[in-house]
């Protein structure tokens, strides 16, 4: 495979995740809290989020694929990160943290936050609040790392 399809595969994967972390947190959230009084606004956020988990995930395959063959075919040392460019630390420490976080949302909190919704809200707890806030929190901050990928993904392009 050449190395220029290697880069078109691996940015798709990129911007299939990246848009859609996008589109989710500056368009489907909002419109979602603006008409959460009416009943399919939650179903059709659910099942956005639930197909786009299916996206994320195969584009991280993708990506975890395309990753390895784009540094070997720099003529970068694939065991050896202390030869590559600067920005390639940075960037997969950056998709190590988002990794991180997606796992945890899709594993923990996403579970957490549905049992919670289930509740009348006179019968959430204080910890019940700081998870729902945690929850609203943790796709802002997935999608600044997301933009730092990008950002170190130019940088590194340009090296």
């Amino acid at each position: 495979m050449s190395q220029f399809t290697l880069v078109w595969i691996h940015l798709i994967a990129a911007v299939s995740w990246v848009g859609g972390t996008i589109f989710l947190s500056l368009v489907l959230a909002p419109s979602y809290r603006a008409l959460a009084s009416k009943p399919d606004a939650g179903a059709l956020f659910r099942t956005s989020a639930k197909r786009f988990r299916l996206v994320v995930w195969g584009a991280v395959a993708v990506l975890v694929l395309t990753g390895p063959m784009l540094v070997l075919s720099h003529g970068w040392p694939l065991f050896e990160p202390a030869r590559w460019p600067s920005p390639m630390g940075i960037k997969l420490s950056l998709v190590a943290a988002l990794l991180l976080m997606t796992l945890a949302h899709d594993l923990v909190l996403g579970p957490r936050v549905r049992a919670i919704l289930a509740l009348p809200p006179e019968k959430r707890t204080a910890s019940d609040q700081t998870i729902l806030t945690a929850a609203t929190w943790l796709p802002r901050v997935a999608l600044m790392l997301s933009l730092g990928v990008l950002f170190t993904a130019v940088m590194l392009a340009r090296s």
